[in-house]
């Protein structure tokens, strides 16, 4: 079983900081580097950010889990996180776990990025 591990790059479009994952969001390093992103993110006052999830081929309950405390830390921050281009995998596990209503998801980037305005 080839395990790859999440990576993470992010890029502004306006005051929209689209962070693009790539790999497994699962129970530690995968885990911990969604938490620190989106806390460097929010250090720097980037508080709109939109998390792309088009390369994220596995998430686990951590995953998920991670992606719940990011939405609430950002939105203590007077922010919004949304998301972006869900897999069928992701998408199925949102909507077994009753969060595909927490999350506002989107499948057009500029779309997404111009909710926020």
């Amino acid at each position: 079983m080839c395990a790859m591990s999440l990576h993470a790059t992010y890029r502004d479009s306006g005051d929209v900081t689209v962070v693009d994952l790539g790999g497994r969001i699962v129970l530690g390093d995968g885990s911990a580097l969604l938490r620190t992103t989106v806390r460097q993110l929010l250090d720097d006052n980037r508080i709109k950010i939109l998390i792309n999830l088009a390369d994220v081929n596995y998430i686990d309950s951590s995953g998920i889990g991670e992606l719940v405390h990011a939405y609430t830390s950002v939105k203590t921050r007077g922010g919004e996180l949304k998301l972006l281009h869900l897999t069928k995998k992701v998408r199925d596990l949102l909507q077994i776990t009753k969060l595909y209503t927490v999350f506002e998801v989107h499948s057009d980037e500029a779309a997404a990025i111009h909710s926020f305005q």
